[in-house]
């Protein structure tokens, strides 16, 4: 299975995407990463990215892997014309789009994670795509397991079990365990 994440210092911190493998590993599915992800960048900047249009559409992926910035996430419009874009040519090349929703920082708690949540949801709701509630699923875990740190020292980005949590996610929406 070959699967290419887009996104920025959410996929990459603490190399999630190998996490992301190693899980399929552990269920036997073979996997290729690809992953494009720069700091801070959203979806407005990945569809200006030459490589991002050509990687999705000629590399052969089953799955895109979309994250969007998070902290902020900037202008929601700006946000849904990108992805609608990037999900568009994820199944022009025959891939399964799959949302990231990524989880509010530490500071702003669980109370600013609906903002975050609505959007993926809607763009979810209007392309008919597949969502991997990592956001979610973050704060659930949060509250069932207290003494487990998820955030790393910033308050922003993942513990290496945050990573984990988000790479497990994403695992049980691709490979529907």
């Amino acid at each position: 299975m070959k699967i290419l994440f887009i996104g920025n210092s959410h996929t990459y911190y603490n190399d999630m995407p190998h996490m992301f493998a190693d899980i399929c590993r552990e269920h036997h599915v073979d996997t290729e990463i690809t992953m494009l992800a720069h700091a801070g960048k959203g979806w407005d900047f990945h569809v200006k990215e030459p490589e991002v249009r050509f990687n999705i559409l000629y590399g052969g992926y089953d799955a895109v892997v979309l994250q969007h910035t998070a902290h902020p996430m900037g202008d929601l419009s700006v946000m849904a014309e990108c992805g609608k874009k990037l999900i568009q040519w994820a199944r022009d090349a025959s891939a399964r789009p799959v949302l990231y929703m990524t989880w509010t920082t530490k500071a702003d708690g669980e109370a600013a994670q609906d903002t975050m949540s609505n959007a993926y949801r809607k763009l979810q709701q209007e392309t008919g795509c597949e969502l991997a509630s990592v956001g979610d699923k973050w704060w659930e875990y949060h509250k069932a397991h207290p003494e487990v740190e998820l955030y790393a020292v910033d308050g922003q980005h993942a513990s290496k079990a945050g990573s984990q949590l988000a790479a497990s996610i994403i695992a049980e929406v691709i490979l529907k365990i």
